[in-house]
């Protein structure tokens, strides 16, 4: 018998341990370690930001579903990776051994590199539930005295979609209510221009966004790194092609979201409060070969947003990549077939695609994108804008989250997302 660890229970963690379930043998035993007693559909919390979800409506409690699938479940949040012991630490002070190790906790959220800046300071969050939770009672109080709104994403942020998709969201929200004629909205992000999104451009996404953009009268600013934010404005440096700075705005709100930059969580820093070398790169990001396998500590994998992935380019204000969701469905798939094939005795032998498939909501439209490979150049480059994608992204909401409940995982964006789209397979 071997045991098999899963650090994370989002996104990546969960249908890792189901997919592991399901590909390993009989008597191999699944532990899955997470922070929270229950899963949250984290695409979903632009909607619960304003109203139009309740958290139990995207979440599941997990212990009930792993409880039927015979994996262990442990809720205590993990304290500290110990590769050369082969051992994670609980926060509980519980010790759990492994003989492979799948790292998927997400990131750490880096608020507090920018001054003011976070849901404890002046700025509201759509990263967690609890901070989706929190921004809807700040948006309820804007509702009741409305004025202007910055939106957007900082310096080194590798995830846009969501700025976009608040965006358009409050936007929509706002024309509901007849409050929009009250709120001048300011997008700023990171990126060198807009529908950039950390990958180049997916299709016509810079001309479809600015587009979109203008249709609903929200300026922009690209090339912005955020200086610091205040009580009521934030201090803008707009910089040029160069990376110097071009001009400074100071941008009054009332209600401001902005999202992060990310970097590893601090279970995987050492006792000394650094990360630990050969596991991550400076930024706490776990390095991975092709087949998701720690080229130092060959028992550990790694799936999801901890993954390290080099920028697409160098940009004149740092951006990142971001890790989608048929990315990290591949990145699951792969390392399940390689952990199962190192216990028969062989090699590992499956890559991920690492391709992208995007469906973004902005209210009472949406946006589609599909890249193949993400990082170009690529053989497919696509996108498209329409109603039917907000339809789209709310069934895929619902079978996703009847899937977690069922405690089944599968191939969701190979069998029918694409379907959808009328794409066809990529692999």
């Amino acid at each position: 018998m071997s045991e098999v660890v899963v650090l994370g229970a989002g996104l990546g963690g969960v249908p890792m341990a189901l997919e592991l379930k399901a590909s390993l043998r009989e008597a191999d035993r699944i532990t899955i370690i997470g922070d929270s007693p229950a899963f949250s559909f984290v695409p979903s919390n632009p909607w619960v930001a304003v109203g139009w979800r309740e958290p139990q409506a995207v979440s599941v409690p997990l212990e009930p579903v792993f409880q039927r699938r015979g994996i262990r479940f442990l809720a205590a949040g993990a304290a500290r990776v110990v590769p050369d012991r082969r051992t994670v630490l609980l926060r509980d002070g519980t010790t759990i051994s492994y003989d492979y190790l799948v790292i998927a906790t997400g990131p750490e959220l880096a608020f507090d590199e920018i001054e003011g800046f976070g849901p404890d300071r002046n700025t509201v969050s759509v990263c967690t539930l609890s901070h989706a939770m929190a921004t809807r009672e700040r948006w309820n109080a804007f509702c009741a005295d409305p004025g202007p709104v910055l939106v957007g994403a900082v310096q080194g942020a590798s995830c846009f979609g969501p700025a976009y998709e608040f965006a358009f969201i409050m936007d929509s929200d706002l024309c509901r209510r007849r409050l929009r004629d009250r709120v001048p909205m300011t997008f700023v992000t990171s990126e060198p221009y807009i529908g950039h999104l950390g990958l180049g451009g997916v299709g016509d996404t810079k001309g479809m966004l600015e587009s979109l953009l203008r249709d609903r009268h929200i300026r922009w600013i690209t090339n912005a790194r955020i200086e610091s934010v205040g009580a009521d404005h934030a201090i803008v440096a707009e910089m040029d092609e160069d990376g110097k700075e071009r001009r400074r705005h100071d941008i009054p709100f009332k209600m401001a979201m902005l999202l992060p930059a990310f970097r590893g969580v601090g279970a995987l820093k050492a006792e000394d409060g650094t990360y630990i070398p050969g596991l991550t790169n400076p930024r706490g990001f776990v390095v991975v070969d092709s087949f998701q396998r720690n080229p130092t500590f060959p028992d550990i994998f790694a799936v999801g947003v901890c993954v390290a992935i080099a920028p697409l380019e160098k940009t004149p204000v740092p951006t990142g990549v971001p890790k989608t969701g048929f990315m990290i469905e591949s990145m699951v798939t792969a390392t399940a077939h390689n952990i199962r094939a190192l216990l028969d005795g062989r090699q590992p032998s499956v890559a991920p695609t690492w391709n992208a498939i995007c469906l973004a909501d902005f209210g009472n439209r949406g946006a589609a994108f599909v890249a193949v490979p993400q990082i170009p150049p690529r053989n497919l480059s696509w996108s498209s804008e329409g109603r039917w994608v907000h339809y789209a992204k709310v069934a895929f909401e619902k079978y996703f989250m009847h899937k977690i409940r069922q405690g089944v995982s599968e191939p969701i964006y190979e069998k029918y997302v694409l379907k959808l789209l009328g794409i066809g397979k990529l692999r």
